[in-house]
């Protein structure tokens, strides 16, 4: 699904449109490696149009998904939502929540996380619940040291209980002035953040001029979801993806390669 209705372009050289694009089920299935084919489509499309991957993964995990030479193969890497970014392979921004809201206030919430995790029955836990970043926190009820299966069980169940989304409404109720925004990612976790370090960020260290377009491609497109605010957002296109196979497909569609 397309957000705002663009043009086909044939493949010739027209770098002044930049495609951002969401990891997680957008260019990969959650949390595994990019497959070759994907990878290979990618430098392929580079060659007509500027690219950019952004997730709230850090630079380790999106690595761990993308490649080591992650920040060398994309012309813009945006981390943490953009809060530490690369571009051409150089760093070129580097923020810190922990400097945002304060080492008193970081110690209240995961506190409070620290408690409703012990409280909350669940079918499995295993460890990892909270993952301190540069530009947010990640909670993860299950924990981010399940397998693969236990991943998919736990994000069949969230679909039920809804678990996730009342967690993010007991933070809301609990701190309704720290000036902090809840956004679900992924299968598993949502990521903690101040308001206006969603993904949007990522476009106040582009220089918006050079490009004519800028397209943007995920699959947490809804509210609530950690695509929504790029995905919505006046200075891009935005596309709801299913799958890297239909990120592929729409991409053939819209520049006909």
């Amino acid at each position: 699904v397309t957000q705002k209705f663009t043009k086909c372009y044939i493949m010739t050289a027209k770098r002044n449109v930049l495609c951002l694009f969401d990891i997680d089920g957008t260019l990969t299935p959650s949390r595994l490696y990019i497959k070759p084919e994907m990878k290979q489509f990618l430098q392929d499309l580079r060659k007509i149009v500027t690219i950019g991957i952004i997730s709230g993964a850090d630079i380790t995990k999106q690595k761990e998904q993308m490649g080591d030479d992650v920040t060398d193969m994309y012309d813009y890497v945006f981390c943490d939502n953009g809060i530490v970014a690369y571009k051409d392979g150089q760093l070129i921004g580097k923020g810190s929540i922990k400097k945002w809201i304060g080492e008193e206030k970081i110690k209240i919430f995961i506190n409070f996380c620290l408690h409703y995790l012990a409280d909350l029955d669940l079918p499995k836990k295993r460890g990892t619940f909270i993952e301190f970043r540069d530009g947010l926190i990640n909670v993860c009820p299950i924990g981010r040291n399940c397998t693969r299966e236990e991943r998919i069980e736990f994000f069949e169940y969230d679909k039920v209980h809804c678990v996730r989304e009342t967690f993010v409404k007991a933070l809301e109720k609990e701190f309704p002035d720290i000036g902090l925004k809840y956004s679900l990612g992924g299968q598993i976790s949502f990521d903690v953040f101040p308001i206006g370090w969603d993904k949007t960020f990522c476009l106040r260290l582009i220089d918006l001029s050079q490009f004519k377009e800028i397209h943007f491609f995920g699959d947490k497109t809804y509210e609530g979801g950690n695509d929504y605010e790029i995905f919505v957002d006046p200075r891009t296109i935005g596309h709801t993806i299913t799958s890297p196979e239909d990120t592929m497909k729409q991409l053939k569609e819209i520049f006909i390669l």
